[in-house]
C-alpha cells in the first residue's frame, strides 16, 4: 500500500476563511485524513470549527479526525478521533466512538506502548517526532529504525509525525511509513499548499 498523506490543521484558525484553503489543498490531490487539532479551543470553538471543516473533508473522501476529545468527536460525528498518552484512554476513546469509527494512539517512540494499542484494537498507531517541530513542544524523539521495525513485523497502520516536510520524508516513506501526518509542511509550503499536496502525492507515487 502506498504512503498517503494525513493532514493536521494549524494550531490556530479563523474557520471560515481556513475553509477556502482546505479545499484548494484537498482538490489538490490524496489525502487520507484530516486531524482537526487546535488545543486551546473551547467546546464551541472546536464545533464552530468541526462544522465548517468536517464537510468540505468528507465531500474529498478525507476522514475527518478530531484531536484528543472523545466526547465530542461522537457528538460531532467526527470519522475518528487520536487520544495522545496523557489524553482519554484508548479504552475510553472506543467506548465514546464505537467500533466503526477510528481510534488513533500516540506512541512516541514505544514499542510497548505501540504493542498495547495495536493489541486493543487502535486503528493505527502513531510514533514522532521524527524530526524538530515548532507544532508542539517535543519530549520524545523516534528514528527511521523503528519504523521500518514495525512496517516489517506489524500489520496495524503506522503514522510518522513531527517536523515533515517534502526535504525530508523519503526516508520515512521509504522506511514504510502508511501515512505522514504534516502540517507546517503543508500549510507554510512556499508555493502553496495545494502545491505542497501535489508534491507529496509524486513523492508517494
Amino acid at each position: 500500500m502506498a504512503c498517503r498523506l494525513y493532514l493536521i490543521t494549524p494550531a490556530k484558525l479563523e474557520p471560515r476563511a481556513f475553509a477556502e484553503i482546505l479545499t484548494q489543498a484537498l482538490d489538490a490531490g490524496d489525502v487520507a485524513s484530516l486531524q482537526l487539532r487546535l488545543k486551546e479551543a473551547s467546546d464551541d470553538e472546536l464545533a464552530r470549527a468541526a462544522d465548517a471543516l468536517m464537510p468540505i473533508a468528507q465531500r474529498a473522501g478525507t476522514a475527518f479526525i478530531l484531536n484528543d476529545r472523545p466526547d465530542l468527536a461522537a457528538r460531532l460525528g467526527c470519522d475518528g478521533v487520536h487520544v495522545g498518552q496523557e489524553d482519554a484512554s484508548y479504552d475510553e476513546a472506543r467506548a465514546a466512538m464505537g467500533r466503526d469509527r477510528i481510534v488513533g494512539v500516540t506512541c512516541h517512540n514505544s514499542r510497548d506502548l505501540a504493542f498495547a494499542a495495536g493489541e486493543a484494537g487502535a486503528d493505527y498507531v502513531a510514533f514522532g517526532a521524527f524530526f524538530p517541530t515548532a507544532t508542539k513542544a517535543v519530549k520524545f524523539t523516534a528514528d527511521v529504525e523503528l519504523l521500518e521495525w514495525w512496517a516489517r513485523f506489524m500489520t496495524v497502520p503506522v503514522v510518522a509525525i513531527g517536523g515533515i516536510t517534502l526535504e525530508n520524508a523519503a526516508p520515512l516513506v521509504e522506511a514504510g511509513a502508511d501515512f505522514l501526518a504534516v502540517s507546517s509542511g503543508v500549510w507554510d509550503h512556499a508555493q502553496g499548499p495545494a502545491a505542497a499536496v501535489k508534491a507529496f502525492d509524486a513523492l508517494f507515487a
